[in-house]
């Protein structure tokens, strides 16, 4: 009995240790990150343009799933508050939206290249413009 006691311990030790190593760190987590990114690069678009808004309900419910997809993939509720509360991380995502914009020819305070840009994701579909709508 004290040796199948044994064993189960070292499988459940096994499994566990290999289940922790194999989640990445949420800021790696790249359906989570491109998410968060999507949701910047619509608020941007929608504060820089005056005739495209964002989707408000919408971009909650996706935030909302976002949630979700991370908890389904093992981080708990205490990684994930860390990782949205995180002052540095979001600095880090709001540079990497602003990138996208940049190479997409949006950048600095020029409403209309916000503008043709939205119009663009929302042609396109992004998860970004579906966060958009033309008004």
């Amino acid at each position: 009995m004290k040796y199948l006691f044994s064993v189960v311990f070292v499988i459940i030790a096994f499994t566990l240790a290999f289940s922790a190593a194999a989640k990445p760190a949420l800021r790696d987590n790249k359906a989570v990150t491109g998410g968060l990114i999507a949701v910047g690069i619509a608020i941007e678009i929608g504060e820089k343009c005056d005739s495209i808004s964002p989707r408000t309900l919408r971009g909650l419910s996706y935030l909302n799933s976002l949630k979700e997809t991370a908890r389904r993939q093992g981080y708990s509720d205490a990684e994930i508050d860390a990782f949205v509360d995180s002052k540095a991380e979001k600095k880090r995502l709001e540079q990497q939206a602003r990138n996208y914009l940049a190479a997409k020819g949006a950048s600095g305070g020029a409403g209309d290249a916000y503008c043709k840009v939205g119009a663009a994701e929302i042609a396109a579909g992004t998860a970004a413009g579906r966060l958009l709508r033309q008004r």
